[in-house]
């Protein structure tokens, strides 16, 4: 079972870095205005943010990351561990994580790795980050987790460009003998990998002249094989079930009281239909979920940290909070992570 229990390891801070243009669903051509109130109403997704074709995740990520290490007040000389968690690399290879190590100025001993494992990101991250810091081998991680994922789809197709906004994000990790237990829990499915799926790009199907041809499939969705697909009704059906389903075998089998023990629940936000249904099957207090998919639309994995600066900013800054994360996404994967945490640093929301 790929469950931890990870000692010594404290959140110190997280950050946030959006760009600077806001696009609303009724921006969109392919929406009439009575289609987009009926998205806003529906999928809860009224805005987001969309990077521009010369900025990438990294360059978010980047940001967010120096902000919070000025404001944590870290050396760059004392960060042991760089984590890029993103479906949006710079290139194919060489890892991101290892350009970034260069732009950011990190000692050349510093470990770094990229992971790009979509809506489950972050939670990946800060598993393998804090396991890393566990042993007290290193130190100090920084962990960023973004995507520009937008451009990843046709722009002309309706069931999956208007559901994402881009950004950056970054978490700081430290060794701590005093920190409280991070609990988690992963699951894989890989069956139902093609729900969420780039048929062509890789190297089991390369891009070819024919990669590039349009299909209509009707309904307003329009793409390529080199594009992005998400076969909604699987990906819904899967969120809806397997999350909810595990988080409350995790809360059963650790002893954890969803009224008494949990402060907030911090739930991927994909849409406002599986939120919504995932709140209800697990009945949990609807002034305990935060969210904030209307203003960002879905993260993938940077959706749980932009929960913590854009909606717990004064809560996490101020008073211990005990935090459940609930993630799922392309893989198919999900997870569950129980988290204590401390007053941290979280700098004001970067606009690049």
């Amino acid at each position: 079972m790929a469950r931890w229990n990870i000692k010594n390891v404290a959140l110190r801070g997280v950050s946030l870095c959006v760009p600077d243009r806001v696009v609303k669903t009724e921006d969109f051509e392919f929406f009439t205005a009575e289609d987009a109130e009926v998205f806003n109403n529906t999928v809860g997704i009224k805005s987001r943010y969309l990077a521009p074709d010369d900025v990438c995740a990294s360059d978010l990520c980047q940001a967010a990351g120096e902000k919070l290490l000025n404001e944590l007040g870290w050396d760059k000389e004392s960060v042991d561990v760089l984590l890029f968690e993103s479906v949006t690399g710079d290139y194919k290879t060489p890892p991101t994580s290892c350009l970034l190590q260069d732009r950011m100025g990190f000692s050349q001993h510093c470990f770094t790795m990229d992971i790009p494992m979509g809506c489950c990101g972050c939670m990946y991250a800060m598993t393998i980050g804090a396991n890393l810091l566990s042993a007290g081998s290193v130190k100090r991680a920084l962990l960023l987790v973004g995507d520009t994922a937008v451009r990843m789809g046709s722009l002309k197709d309706k069931s999956r460009v208007p559901l994402f906004g881009d950004c950056g994000t970054a978490l700081a990790l430290e060794y701590d003998t005093a920190a409280d237990e991070i609990r988690v829990d992963f699951q894989s499915m890989g069956k139902g990998g093609a729900a969420l799926m780039t048929p062509h790009g890789g190297f089991r199907q390369p891009v070819t002249p024919e990669s590039f041809i349009y299909e209509d499939f009707g309904n307003g969705i329009k793409r390529a094989p080199v594009h992005t697909l998400i076969n909604g009704m699987d990906v819904f059906s899967f969120a809806i079930s397997r999350p909810p389903q595990t988080v409350a075998a995790f809360m059963e089998d650790y002893g954890i009281d969803k009224d008494m023990d949990i402060d907030y629940f911090l739930i991927h936000q994909a849409n406002k239909m599986i939120v919504d249904r995932v709140v209800k099957k697990l009945k949990l207090d609807a002034t305990k979920v935060p969210y904030n998919l209307e203003e960002y639309g879905n993260l993938g994995g940077a959706s749980l940290p932009s929960l913590m600066v854009s909606r717990l900013k004064e809560q996490l800054t101020t008073n211990p909070q005990t935090l459940l994360l609930s993630s799922f996404g392309l893989g198919l994967t999900w997870g569950t992570m129980f988290l204590k945490t401390k007053p941290m640093i979280i700098p004001d929301i970067i606009r690049l």
